[in-house]
């Protein structure tokens, strides 16, 4: 079976990893979000493929959930000595390839391009694009005034509510060249377990791949990212509960309406009317054995 994932963040690398694991690398393609996409000292950083990468990898700082395990902070550190802003945390691995993606953005490569390159230098099998190679970036707007993602994410810990989320460049984008393809030819479409307006929103607003769950030959299915109403991590229950009125797998499925066919729940939900076929497994990826039952879940969607 081969299967296209939408995904973003810790929930959407989990889920690639699973499914790799269970169907094999090379018939996933995942299509991760860049909306989150910063420069931090002039360098280009996409810090949800980058995710996935290092977790696909087997490189990812399960502790953290992002960055690279065993990593050291010299450079971090002499920055800080400098006076330099180090809210956004690069260790020196990570800045690695951040040097490396940058340098080639400017020599002209699209980023789809250097992801695959970047991926294959670690060995990853999976086909791993970025939804777009345009510029497209997601702002929030709370009370304290409209805020860039990661100023809002990280630099303020997400601690302000969000009354509405835009992605700037969104009208212009194009999908990246693969991803268009992916949709329309695998088994299966999946929407990971990541936050439904940032991590999963910025790659729907890219119109012609929305165009394509719309139009879908395959099924669609999507994972809740929420455990008995709860967000596992991140704030995703808050938005949804301020945004759409409520954090029950109805409101999750209000976020894919029309793209999807059916809804993992966690077994904390089964009683949850989710306004879609439902199928209900333990959705916390918390080891293999885990990650298994929830990818097998996915799969087990009709075809």
């Amino acid at each position: 079976m081969r299967v296209a994932l939408l995904a973003g963040g810790l929930g959407g690398s989990r889920l690639a990893r699973a499914l790799t694991e269970t169907i094999g690398p090379r018939d996933v393609t995942v299509v991760g979000n860049v909306g989150d996409d910063l420069e931090v000292a002039g360098l280009h950083v996409s810090p949800d493929l980058d995710t996935i990468l290092y977790t696909l990898a087997g490189v990812l700082d399960e502790q953290r959930g992002w960055g690279r395990a065993d990593e050291t902070w010299n450079a971090r550190d002499a920055a800080a000595e400098a006076g330099a802003e180090t809210w956004f945390q690069l260790g020196d691995r990570d800045l690695g390839l951040h040097l490396a993606r940058t340098e080639a953005l400017r020599g002209g490569e699209p980023l789809s391009a250097v992801t695959t390159r970047l991926a294959r230098a670690f060995g990853v099998e999976a086909t791993l694009l970025p939804a777009t190679d345009d510029r497209l970036r997601t702002w929030v707007s709370t009370p304290a005034g409209e805020l860039s993602f990661q100023e809002w994410f990280v630099r303020r810990g997400h601690e302000d509510e969000v009354d509405a989320v835009r992605f700037e460049g969104a009208g212009e984008a194009r999908p990246a060249p693969g991803v268009l393809d992916a949709l329309g030819t695998v088994d299966l479409i999946a929407i990971a377990p990541s936050n439904p307006f940032v991590s999963i929103g910025p790659i729907l607003a890219v119109a012609e791949i929305r165009r394509a769950l719309e139009q879908r030959r395959a099924p669609a299915v999507a994972v809740s990212p929420l455990i008995g109403g709860r967000s596992v991590r991140g704030p995703a229950d808050r938005m949804l509960a301020r945004l759409k009125g409520g954090t029950a797998p109805a409101q999750v499925t209000d976020c894919y309406k029309g793209l999807i066919d059916a809804l993992v729940v966690d077994e904390a939900d089964a009683d949850e009317d989710a306004g879609v076929r439902t199928i209900v497994t333990r959705t916390l990826m918390s080891d293999a054995n885990a990650r298994r039952r929830l990818a097998e879940a996915v799969l087990g969607v009709p075809v």
